[in-house]
């Protein structure tokens, strides 16, 4: 359903980002955020779903900047490999790469960013500084506790895991605690639970915050 196309960074830095193209009216925009896996082909068939609920989806390859076409599975040695090339991504470059495919997605309406893992981490620190964006979704950023005093300047809906240890349920409740106006929602799964390729999905997990997920998109994009 989507294709690569090339954006250019403020910096000069081109990346890959896979978008997909509803088949039907357009209700707006929502930029995916990867996980350490890469755009892979979960990442994609995620972006494909949004895109089949009447969202343009684009999901940038935040990795292209120290591994360019870079895309693995789930295995052990698979996560640390991610890790890796996670931890060699300055944040300041992976927001100036969103903040290019949110104003890429700009022209198809108002636009949402949703993450999932690094992505959901970077989905809260996009809300806090990258401007055009009508709402944010944070699937257990791992991170988010470390950016808590960070404030979104758009509507935020958070998805955890109460058996994740990535943040962990004590972690994440201290956040939502600093920012009342988010919505939040615990689940009875760990982390990745929406990943249907990892031994982590839970599937009635998933289904529910998926529909929360698009209850929340429809009331702020469209």
């Amino acid at each position: 359903m989507g294709t690569m196309i090339e954006l250019t960074s403020s910096d000069g830095h081109r990346f890959r980002a896979y978008r997909s193209q509803p088949t039907q009216t357009v209700r707006g925009a929502v930029v995916v955020l990867q996980e350490i896996f890469g755009v892979n082909r979960h990442i994609r068939g995620v972006a494909d779903r949004f895109a089949g609920d009447g969202y343009v989806a684009i999901a940038p390859a935040l990795f292209d900047r120290v591994a360019p076409g870079y895309e693995t599975g789930y295995s052990p040695d698979d996560i640390a490999a991610g890790r890796a090339l996670m931890e060699r991504i300055d944040q300041q470059s992976a927001l100036a790469d969103i903040a290019t495919s949110v104003a890429s997605a700009s022209g198809d309406g108002k636009v949402a960013v949703v993450g999932y893992c690094w992505g959901g981490t970077l989905a809260w620190r996009a809300a806090a500084h990258v401007g055009g964006i009508a709402c944010a979704v944070a699937y257990y950023g791992g991170s988010i506790p470390k950016y808590a005093a960070e404030r979104p300047a758009c509507p935020m809906l958070l998805h955890f895991g109460e058996k994740d240890s990535t943040p962990s349920p004590a972690d994440a409740r201290a956040v939502i605690a600093s920012h009342p106006t988010a919505s939040a929602h615990f689940y009875d799964a760990g982390h990745g639970f929406n990943c249907d390729e990892r031994g982590s999905y839970h599937e009635p997990s998933a289904t529910l915050a998926r529909q929360r997920t698009l209850a929340f998109l429809a009331a702020h994009v469209g």
